[in-house]
């Protein structure tokens, strides 16, 4: 199986889009047609400006969202519905919106505009009081954890073993850097603010205001949600989620877990690429660990496009129908309804069995009406978030 991953905030170098736009009016034109989206010049930032400049969490974010959408249109064309050899897709804080766009929920417009309303209003936040980040490395977890609730701080980035990022007010963030915990390293980070934190409570409340005016789809591919590392597959809930988020921890050590259960054998990170796929090496080292590849440049292109040849769906020629999958919203074991069978028709909203976790039985439905096509889980199997576990089918128009 194989993964698309999107970086968040941070990951940006001065001039990194120049190579997608040399000798190509067009991607020139579609980032030029962004930018009266995101209200700001994405040409200039990706290009032209300096670090300081796409520093700003008000120009960043847009630019991230429109530099992996970029690069996924030349990776695989502008209709998502071409990714069919993708089968998960996710992204990291802002990234979510691009990979959003990817799996289909969201147009590649609507993920550009709600970038440009997310970056200025979590700037705006940022300048209402002196807050900051500060990224914590090594150390027992819960010991790191104990320590920056003791000192009045948020979690705000869980980004795999001995990595998370301590945010909050400035006084506090300096006393907690300067009583590190044990066998632990507190690096002062360079940001606006204490972004994923209750601060940005202002900037969430606007983006809600803009994204209630979207229409989202569901999404096509395995979405991935920094909120728990479980798979998104309703469009309401996709765009509550990533409006929640903006306020709420970004979890990408459960999303690198759901990438390992659901066997994710191959990743391409999009541009600017080289942050998560650290991670998930870090994270997923051994054996297990997926065939990476980043896609920085257009000379990236052949190995990207390489791996999903061998990790992808095989490709085919022929009318293919349209499939949705239905995935376990928790780790527990699956018991499907009894009597339902492959070929039967699904009604939306029809339960077709539940997963029996540590809090109780859950529900799983069917979106969309259908038809059941094959079980992907049987009765107590094991199962992960984001797990499909059923594949309801119909055929494209």
């Amino acid at each position: 199986m194989l993964a698309l991953l999107s970086p968040g905030q941070g990951s940006q170098k001065p001039g990194f889009l120049t190579p997608w736009l040399a000798d190509s009016p067009a991607a020139t034109s579609r980032l030029r047609w962004w930018s009266l989206l995101a209200g700001v010049d994405l040409v200039h930032l990706g290009t032209e400006a300096d670090a300081d400049e796409i520093k700003d969490t008000a120009r960043t974010q847009p630019l991230l969202v429109a530099a992996a959408l970029l690069a996924a249109e030349a990776l695989t064309g502008p209709r998502t519905d071409r990714l069919h050899d993708v089968g998960v897709v996710a992204g990291h804080s802002v990234g979510e919106l691009a990979a959003a766009a990817l799996s289909g929920g969201l147009t590649s417009e609507a993920a550009i505009a709600l970038a440009g309303v997310r970056g200025r209003e979590m700037a705006a936040a940022c300048a209402v009081e002196p807050t900051g980040m500060a990224a914590v490395l090594g150390g027992d977890e819960t010991e790191v954890l104990a320590a920056i609730e003791a000192h009045g701080l948020h979690p705000a980035n869980r980004n795999g073993t001995g990595q998370i990022v301590a945010a909050g007010a400035a006084d506090r963030l300096e006393k907690f850097t300067s009583q590190p915990p044990a066998k632990a390293r507190v690096i002062t980070l360079q940001v606006a603010g204490a972004f994923h934190t209750p601060y940005m409570t202002p900037a969430e409340q606007a983006l809600a205001t803009v994204a209630a005016g979207v229409t989202p789809a569901d999404p096509q591919r395995i979405l991935l949600s920094n909120l728990d590392g479980a798979s998104v597959n309703h469009g309401r809930e996709l765009l509550t989620r990533l409006v929640r988020q903006v306020t709420a921890p970004v979890r990408w050590d459960v999303c690198m877990r759901t990438l390992a259960d659901l066997g994710v054998t191959g990743v391409i990170e999009l541009p600017p690429a080289g942050t998560l796929a650290g991670l998930v090496k870090r994270e997923l080292k051994g054996p297990g660990c997926p065939e990476i590849v980043t896609l920085n440049t257009p000379e990236d292109l052949a190995a990207a496009r390489d791996l999903i040849a061998r990790h992808g769906a095989a490709p085919s020629h022929e009318p293919a129908p349209q499939f949705r999958v239905v995935v376990a919203a928790g780790a527990g074991t699956f018991e499907p309804t009894a009597g339902l069978a492959e070929g039967d028709e699904i009604t939306a909203g029809q339960v077709i069995g539940h997963v029996a976790t540590r809090q109780g039985q859950v529900e799983v439905a069917a979106h969309d009406a259908g038809v059941l096509t094959e079980w992907l889980a049987h009765h107590d199997d094991p199962v992960a978030p984001g797990q499909p576990l059923a594949r309801i089918g119909g055929h494209l128009t």
